[in-house]
Parts: structure tokens; sequence; C-alpha cells
């Protein structure tokens, strides 16, 4: 793709994962890390969350380079999700209310709980014994 050629851009964040989304107004394939969506993730439920805001606009295939960084496979399907959802906001603001109703406007603030001192885990206490 050109470098002069016209792009929405959309960031998306979930968990430890950071993905920077630029959406095409032309037809193409989506790329993540320089390779296609199904070469990335393995898993197709992670496939099916990444491009759900492409699904639910019906905007058919659009062309999108992203590049994701931090977190596990699920984190990141996650921030591409909302990263291309902000992205179509861009792109058309007549989707905010779509995706706004999907709830992938809003960010997924859950995070992994600290472990605290005196436990095993977070909340994880060890064994009682009473003598």
């Amino acid at each position: 793709m050109a470098s002069d050629e016209k792009y929405y851009y959309g960031t998306g964040r979930r968990k430890q994962a950071s993905a920077r989304v630029r959406l095409f107004g032309t037809k193409g394939n989506v790329i993540v890390n320089g390779k296609r969506l199904d070469e990335y993730f393995s898993v197709q439920i992670d496939r099916i969350i990444a491009t759900e805001p492409l699904r639910i606009c019906q905007v058919g295939q659009l062309g999108a380079s992203i590049k994701v960084r931090g977190g596990g496979h699920s984190g990141q399907a996650g921030a591409i999700r909302m990263g291309l959802a902000r992205a179509l906001n861009a792109y058309d603001p007549e989707f905010r209310p779509i995706l706004k109703e999907a709830g992938m406007l809003t960010r997924d603030a859950r995070v992994k709980e600290r472990k605290k001192p005196g436990l095993k885990r977070a909340r994880k206490a060890p064994q009682f014994t009473k003598r």
C-alpha cells in the first residue's frame, strides 16, 4: 500500500496488549505484524473476536494494517477489536451507535490482580490447619 494513501487510525488496549490500527478505505487484507490475520492467529475464536467490528458494521473487506504488542493471543485479539472499532468510528461516524451498543468502544479495564503478601496468589490463602 502506498504511504500517501488515506487511512483511519484507532488505538485499542486490552490487558497488557496494545494495538495500533490503520484502516484503509480500499479493499485489501487485514495484516497483523506483517502477517495475514489467519497466519497470525492460529485459533479461530481469536480471528472472530478481532474482526467482529468489521462484521457487525457490514463494511465488507476493508484493508487494515495492524501493529500489536504485549499480552497473549486473547488480549491481542481484544486490543485489535477495540482499535478496529475506533478506526471504523473515524471512517464513518454513523457506525458509532452500532459499535457503542455492541460495547466495542468501551475499554475493558479488567487486568490481573496483584499478589498480596501472606497469600499464595491474589486471593488464595494458605491452607488452614487447626492443630
